[in-house]
């Protein structure tokens, strides 16, 4: 009897490797070179430019609430233009007055700046620079010195005659003439021309953006998002208003800071409270070292005023206690959300646009990067920038267990799971998830793109992961929020159905709320009936409980969520 024939495996397909970049991988290459080129050179162009733009997204309420106040478009921009034009004077007048009195109160401090210099130099840190010339000096001994048998003879007992004396140099002093009012005009000036033009570039900029900003904004639509103009000017509008509440938030929060630190070094007794807390709400806009880098002076100042180190060490808790509170605590809660950037995108910002445009770019990377961010969100063809700056997942939940299970890595995919599940039941993510990531590697084992190796890779992490989840309890969370948000409501209404089978209905507030326009949003949730203010919601069940209206078909879910993915937009931070 033959024996059976051992089964050959389907031969697996070979992957070409990537060819050469075509031309239009040369071509967007080569316009990111002329863009970063563009930046770099013209940054005394660009610079203003876009201060313009960010003031503009911090100026557009105040303009719109004058607009409110039956004001004209034109009076309403030139007087919001010249508040936060003298707001900006008078801030710089203070920071004048402010650092002009700390450079002439400066000599006052030498003695005791001095003496904590000797107290130092005596105590064991003092002896440490002595202790280790001693060693330098003694090391060139021992390595200068010549060995016993290789020493010079002694010297003949009549001594050389001794050289000549040189004669002393005659001193020489140098006087400059004193100088002319043309050249003091010229010292002070000169320096301050080029902050003041680009000052007067930045509010005539912002004038016209303030001025023409529907028009900038049909023109941004036209350029990236003609073939949808509806949802394109929807998305547009939202944008502009959520950075606008972002940066008034943000320069609020600096802002009070700011404050919070001018009153400490004030009580502490720090000189010029008011030129460190301005300073402090500046070093803000630099993330996650800003705060740190603006408390060194005027620490250093409290050690220097102070003769001993009482002022210094309050100085030091004043900013050590104010930051964790601000930006642990208070931030949080004001903003309610994530900013909408990854950590690693803004410290890589921070360091491309310090770069670019010097310490201006610093304090303005995070913003400029939010914007890039948000633009990113709702032009299609700028995703990629949403991509890599963006705090939002690369993959979706079925294709990152996919690529866990490729790597053999059962472990995260627990982790990723168990993230999951605080938001949805256990069957929800099976089917959800698991079942999606598993019809992903058919699909590929299909098309003969798998290793065996791959296979028993993504065999053993999805029975590892069942496994693991196999004591988990099969509810449904509970969602801490039900207002707002689709994905809370239909997690509700998947509750109501299963505890009873009476007809639901949904009071939506605004009446203009986007479920009461989509029908596919309305079957995704899966309610019977929609209604918008109280009264509806009285007739309608009025209506159902006397056999009037009868209730609706149920519409599939599996379609309507199809549908409703192909037409999700993505909402900024």
């Amino acid at each position: 009897m033959r024996p059976a024939p051992t089964p050959v495996p389907p031969p697996e397909t070979e992957i070409e490797p990537p060819g050469v970049p075509g031309l239009s991988g040369l071509l967007t290459l080569a316009v990111g070179v002329v863009v970063l080129a563009a930046l770099y050179v013209g940054r005394e162009v660009f610079l203003p430019v876009v201060l313009a733009i960010l003031l503009a997204f911090v100026l557009a309420p105040f303009v719109e609430l004058l607009r409110r106040g039956r004001l004209g478009r034109v009076p309403a921009v030139i007087i919001a233009v010249l508040v936060a034009l003298g707001i900006m004077v008078s801030l710089a007048t203070v920071i004048g007055f402010q650092v002009a009195g700390l450079a002439s109160d400066l000599p006052r401090y030498q003695s005791t700046i001095e003496t904590k210099i000797g107290h130092l130099r005596e105590g064991s840190l003092g002896k440490l620079p002595a202790l280790l010339k001693d060693f330098g000096r003694r090391f060139d001994q021992a390595v200068a010195e010549p060995p016993p048998e290789q020493k010079a003879p002694a010297s003949p007992s009549v001594a050389a005659p001794p050289p000549p004396a040189e004669p002393n140099p005659l001193p020489v002093e140098v006087h400059e003439p004193d100088p002319t009012p043309a050249q003091v005009a010229r010292n002070v000036l000169l320096p301050l021309l080029e902050p003041l033009a680009t000052m007067g570039i930045v509010f005539v900029v912002l004038v016209f953006i303030l001025m023409q900003r529907e028009d900038l904004r049909d023109r941004m639509i036209r350029l990236f998002g003609a073939s949808d103009l509806h949802r394109a000017t929807a998305a547009m509008d939202d944008a502009a208003r959520r950075l606008s509440r972002y940066f008034l938030t943000q320069l609020a929060l600096n802002a009070s800071f700011g404050v919070v630190a001018a009153i400490g070094l004030w009580l502490i007794g720090v000189p010029s409270p008011i030129l460190w807390g301005v300073f402090a709400a500046l070093m803000r806009f630099v993330p996650y070292i800003g705060s740190f880098l603006a408390a060194v002076p005027p620490i250093l100042l409290a050690a220097a005023v102070d003769p001993g180190w009482s002022m210094a060490l309050m100085t030091l808790a004043l900013y050590a206690i104010g930051e964790p509170l601000m930006g642990h605590v208070v931030e949080p809660i004001v903003y309610g959300q994530s900013t909408g950037l990854s950590p690693f995108s803004v410290v890589i910002s921070a360091i491309f646009w310090t770069w670019i445009w010097g310490p201006v770019g610093l304090l303005i990377a995070t913003p400029l990067t939010l914007c890039l961010v948000v633009l990113g969100r709702h032009v299609e063809r700028l995703e990629f920038l949403d991509v890599l700056l963006g705090d939002r997942p690369a993959l979706t939940p079925d294709e990152n267990l996919y690529q866990r299970m490729l790597a053999g890595d059962p472990d995260e995919a627990l982790e990723s799971a168990e993230l999951l599940l605080k938001e949805r039941s256990l069957t929800s993510y099976y089917d959800e998830v698991a079942l999606r990531g598993l019809q992903l590697a058919a699909n590929d084992a299909t098309r003969g793109v798998l290793t065996h190796r791959q296979l028993d890779q993504v065999r053993d992490v999805i029975r590892a992961l069942v496994q693991d989840l196999g004591g988990h309890d099969d509810v449904e969370p509970e969602p801490e929020d039900t207002s707002g948000t689709p994905a809370h409501l239909r997690y509700l209404l998947r509750r109501l159905k299963q505890k009873s089978k009476a007809p639901t209905v949904v009071g939506l507030w605004p009446a203009e709320d986007a479920v009461l326009k989509s029908e596919t949003m309305r079957a995704t949730l899966g309610a019977n009936y929609y209604v918008s203010s109280l009264r509806d919601a009285v007739v309608q069940c009025l209506k159902v409980a006397t056999g009037e209206e009868k209730l609706p078909e149920p519409v599939n879910s599996s379609s309507a969520n199809e549908a409703t993915a192909a037409k999700r937009l993505p909402l900024p931070a």
